[in-house]
């Protein structure tokens, strides 16, 4: 009997702005901190307290394009509207990211009216002081279609879109959860070397429509219902991948199990 074949990469995700739409590059290259232009950038009240998805839903409609070294910014609006400019930047500031410290500076430029009067409420933009900044670990993500046949099973709906869960890799040729397997081992994708360090836990994001923002399915209520909950209190989908060498990944590339 021949071996299975191992899943290979379907899609890219990345986010220059974190909570604004999604990019999905043919290719990324992959380093310790994670995909240089991924989350680059966050948004902040006039208090200096994060806004993300959670707070204002339809941001996602945004779409952002930014360099690797993160010194322009592009964002295209749902009317055709693009403001596109060099970065240029003002006061430092920390920001309180569920659990974690966003540290960068606050930027000066075109965006911050057109995206305010978007979202309804005061926003600026800061660029974080170094590429992943808005993460303290885990600079990958990686998620199989077979989990989300299974997810779309449970919620009766066949189908379950991969950008609501906005993961940076996902595969497809999979068996359901077949990632959760990996936890613990070593992967390689193109050039890179993944260890597969333990699930990702999901929130309420998941739940959105991830062209609109609209609440449109209970993922959470369905990954608890057929998966439990992790340590009394996490609902775990997709896996984190912590990257021991960096390379290049492209769509269509095989992932390799390592051990």
């Amino acid at each position: 009997m021949l071996p299975r074949k191992m899943p290979r990469v379907a899609r890219f995700s990345i986010a220059p702005v974190r909570s604004l739409g999604l990019e999905h590059p043919t290719e990324i290259e992959l380093t310790e901190l994670g995909v240089l232009e991924d989350r680059r950038f966050y948004l902040i009240d006039d208090a200096g307290r994060l806004v993300d998805r959670l707070v204002v839903p339809h941001l996602v409609q945004v779409l952002a394009h930014t360099n690797p070294a993160a010194t322009t910014l592009r964002l295209t609006f749902p009317d055709g509207q693009i403001v596109e400019d060099e970065i240029c930047l003002a006061e430092a500031t920390k920001t309180a990211i569920h659990g974690r410290t966003g540290v960068g500076h606050v930027v000066d430029g075109p965006w911050a009216h057109p995206l305010s009067h978007f979202a309804g409420r005061p926003l600026r933009i800061v660029r974080t002081d170094r590429p992943g900044g808005t993460r303290s670990a885990h600079p990958a993500t990686l998620l199989t279609d077979g989990s989300l046949a299974r997810l779309g099973a449970e919620l009766g709906v066949g189908w379950v879109d991969p950008r609501r869960f906005r993961m940076l890799i996902d595969l497809e040729g999979g068996e359901a959860h077949e990632e959760d397997r990996w936890v613990g081992g070593r992967v390689a994708l193109g050039g890179t070397i993944l260890r597969i360090s333990a699930p990702v836990p999901r929130c309420a994001i998941t739940t959105q429509d991830p062209k609109t923002g609209q609440r449109d399915l209970d993922t959470l209520r369905a990954i608890k219902e057929y998966r439990g909950l992790a340590n009394g209190k996490d609902l775990l989908f997709g896996v984190w991948g912590e990257v021991e060498r960096s390379g290049t990944i492209r769509v269509g590339e095989e992932l390799r199990l390592l051990g």
